[in-house]
């Protein structure tokens, strides 16, 4: 008999988490398991899903406290007899909690990011006390954001694992392309520094803005050319803001050109790479770009520093704007063309690759659920 894990998870657009829901879904299917994925519409996490041979399943979850999303979660357990649910960000987390008590089926959640409970949240309390006593095994995607979840008290320590993130590293290439640039119209000399993530608060694209306005006014005695290109659903209000920014500090080599399908071409057409964010509970985007060996600018904004050991890995920076332009400059000063970072690609084969992500969830569920194929009766719990 196949045993079937639900995969829950309340957004559907393009981002670190839903890349992680997809991946888990698909590859922890075997021929003794198999995925039901759970969405809440139709999107980039739908397509995506579908283009891995998984039809998912559309329940809409609108609401704070939505029982009719309840009852037909326990209708969809009962009659594909799930044995186990796994739940992605906080919203899925307490719904799954809540279903597995119901239920009686385990729970793995996971915490991709900080989240921030309002003191005056409605049922704040119920809610935690769902997750607290319905969920069988919490998983954070760093320690740090281990440490921060714990603050708010949305997780139980003696239950909780760390197991980062991981990506298909054969798909990222150390090759080196001009596709963007002459797209762009730039001249093929121009150093072209990328960043990857929607447009959101959290990404600090002011700071990014900022810099890069620093970094303009000291280039030019250099004779260095200078373009930033940012890949990422805009979020049409911040992208306002930061227009309103660059038309300010009169800087014109910052182009947004949306959200893009396929990051490892991306960043073949990069000269380097930069996060600006001043919270990120990992950064796939950050082992994507170290994957394709590119000379890579991450601010200490949490995931980061785990995944970034040493200074010929990455270069790692306060979150300032300062301190971002200084990282740029040196960065284009020491430039080799079709230069490679070896050793940041050897950091995240050996840490961060999408088997050892896959391969530690696995005996995760298998510590929580002994009817889990596989199941070893003397693994320690939590193992």
């Amino acid at each position: 008999m196949t045993y079937k894990i639900l995969h829950l998870i309340d957004t559907t657009g393009p981002g670190g988490a839903e890349d992680v829901f997809i991946t888990l879904a698909d590859k922890i299917r075997s021929q003794t398991t198999d995925s039901i994925a759970v969405i809440r519409g139709e999107g980039y996490v739908a397509n995506t899903l579908r283009k891995r041979g998984i039809e998912p399943v559309i329940i809409d979850s609108k609401g704070s406290f939505n029982v009719g999303f309840i009852r037909q979660l326990c209708q969809l357990i009962k009659k594909h007899n799930i044995g186990l649910i796994q739940s992605h960000l906080l919203g899925s987390n307490v719904y799954a909690s809540i279903v597995g008590l119901i239920t009686r089926t385990p729970v793995i959640a996971t915490y991709h990011g900080m989240v921030d409970v309002s003191p005056n949240e409605r049922f704040k309390g119920l809610k935690l006390w769902f997750m607290r006593n319905g969920i069988a095994r919490f998983v954070a995607v760093s320690r740090s954001l281990q440490h921060k979840i714990q603050e708010h008290k949305l997780l139980v320590p003696e239950r909780t694992s760390v197991i980062y993130n991981g990506i298909d590293v054969a798909s990222y290439k150390p090759q080196r392309v001009n596709r963007l640039k002459q797209a762009l119209n730039l001249d093929p000399d121009t150093y072209l520094l990328g960043a990857l993530g929607n447009v959101r608060k959290s990404k600090r694209y002011d700071l990014l803005v900022a810099a890069v306005a620093q970094a303009n006014a000291a280039l030019p005695a250099q004779g260095a050319k200078l373009a930033v290109v940012i890949a990422g659903d805009p979020k049409a209000s911040l992208k306002v803001h930061l227009d309103e920014q660059m038309q300010k500090l009169g800087v014109t080599n910052i182009h947004f050109i949306g959200f893009i399908d396929d990051t490892a071409e991306y960043l073949q057409n990069l000269d380097g790479f930069i996060l600006s964010s001043d919270a990120e509970g990992f950064s796939i985007s950050t082992i994507e770009a170290m994957a394709s060996g590119l000379p890579v600018i991450a601010t200490k904004c949490g995931g980061p520093q785990e995944i970034i050991q040493n200074q010929a890995q990455a270069t790692l920076v306060e979150i300032d704007a300062s301190a971002l332009a200084h990282a740029i400059i040196h960065n284009i000063e020491s430039y080799q063309p079709g230069a490679v970072n070896q050793q940041a690609i050897e950091r995240v084969s050996s840490a961060f690759s999408q088997q050892a992500m896959v391969a530690a969830y696995a005996a995760l569920y298998k510590s929580a659920d002994s009817h889990y194929p596989g199941h070893d009766t003397n693994r320690e719990p939590g193992a």
